[in-house]
């Protein structure tokens, strides 16, 4: 077992960084092992102007023709040999080469409004090797961007098992271009690489949140508005959930208190966050960002590092334990809300990784949205493993 190529920098120039990230990524094909090839490159917002030129640079030193990856305020990784950082809102870049047996994967370009965008050629190789996994990178000012990564796991499903295709990744994020990276600088959309059952993968979800009441019932509803829980006026319901001392004072639930929707069938207890957007207390409504159903179920979920801490480490250990052989590389896609804003400094998410994951390297971004399975998710960790 090989472990995959890894790079990091901190250097301001976009030249500079680039130079520095292709002396560490020297890759050595060898014809006993013949090998495909991919490159991973996750850099922080100020280098978001120039990623074509990074992206490009990187192609032309290593050899390596596909590359994917995405624009984040922060970065994140470890190096293989012990060493983990992260870099919140300042420059930086990581990059990785990792190697895949051959005619085992394909760059998704750009889809934009529907999967009816996937090119001829990619859509005759997906229905030849069943791709069952992939990574993919969106835009988050994209409204149906959702929708795309539903249809695109459809898009994958085992016709005979019935069982649709995985996908992880994570929203860009940026205080500009929201830009991805499939195999060229794309803005808008949804895009990645998609792999077939021949590449070996294992993943984990990390929640950052603690329940702060039971599940209830949506009984009546209009979009975004949740109207009356389990019969009773939501905002009633939500005052109880939350405690006497907040419900004095809603304006302080704001970015604290959150609903979250569990996912039917989680044997983990999963559940999907949404923001918490509004009160109508004459009403006794609630708004939420993401329109709900009736009969959706529904609890109230509060902010809590002590919490993402220990649901963090619990999902390091489970993953640690279902391997069912080394892993030689992986990904890391985090909310921008975690990180230094939830957990106790910068670097603190990736010191947990590395307590079980210290020799391997693994590369990431802190997005705006993170993928795991079908879902699009808000505040949690998504960790991959490729074997």
């Amino acid at each position: 077992m090989t472990t995959f190529a890894f790079a990091v920098s901190e250097e301001k120039n976009w030249a500079n960084a680039a130079k520095k990230l292709a002396a560490s990524l020297i890759t050595k094909p060898t014809k006993e092992h013949p090998r495909e090839l991919l490159g991973w490159l996750y850099i922080t917002d100020d280098l978001a102007t120039d990623f074509q030129n990074i992206s490009k640079y990187l192609r032309d030193t290593t050899g390596v023709n596909n590359w994917i990856g995405s624009v984040g305020i922060g970065v994140c990784w470890l190096d293989g040999a012990g060493q983990s950082g992260e870099a919140f809102g300042r420059t930086a870049a990581v990059a990785m080469i990792s190697e895949h047996p051959k005619d085992s994967y394909r760059i998704l370009p750009r889809l934009g409004r529907s999967t009816s965008e996937i090119p001829k050629a990619t859509r005759h190789w997906m229905m030849s090797s069943n791709p069952s996994f992939g990574v993919v990178h969106g835009d988050p000012m994209n409204e149906i961007i959702s929708n795309l990564i539903t249809t695109l796991t459809k898009e994958m499903e085992n016709i005979k098992l019935e069982i649709p295709g995985f996908l992880v990744g994570g929203l860009t994020s940026s205080r500009g271009p929201h830009y991805q990276l499939a195999d060229e600088v794309i803005n808008d959309g949804l895009s990645g690489v998609l792999f077939t059952p021949e590449v070996n993968v294992a993943t984990g979800l990390s929640q950052g949140y603690t329940p702060v009441g039971p599940v209830h019932r949506v009984s009546d509803c209009s979009k975004n508005l949740i109207i009356t829980l389990n019969n009773k006026p939501a905002l009633n319901i939500f005052k109880n959930d939350i405690g006497e001392l907040l419900a004095q004072d809603l304006q302080s639930v704001g970015g604290f208190i959150h609903a979250a929707f569990p996912i039917s069938g989680s044997d983990t207890g999963d559940y999907v966050v949404r923001n918490l957007i509004g009160i109508e207390p004459e009403q006794g409504w609630l708004a939420i960002g993401g329109d709900v159903n009736i009969d959706d179920q529904v609890m109230f979920v509060r902010r809590d590092p002590a919490g993402a801490n220990e649901d963090l480490v619990r999902m390091v250990r489970d993953l640690a334990k279902r391997l069912p052989s080394p892993a030689r590389g992986g990904l890391y896609f985090s909310c921008v809300a975690r990180g230094q804003n939830l957990f106790e400094h910068e670097g603190a998410e990736m010191e947990i990784i590395s307590r079980v994951f210290n020799h391997i390297p693994i590369v990431g971004f802190f997005g705006q949205g993170e993928i795991s399975n079908n879902r699009l998710y808000g505040y949690t960790g998504v960790l991959v493993l490729f074997l």
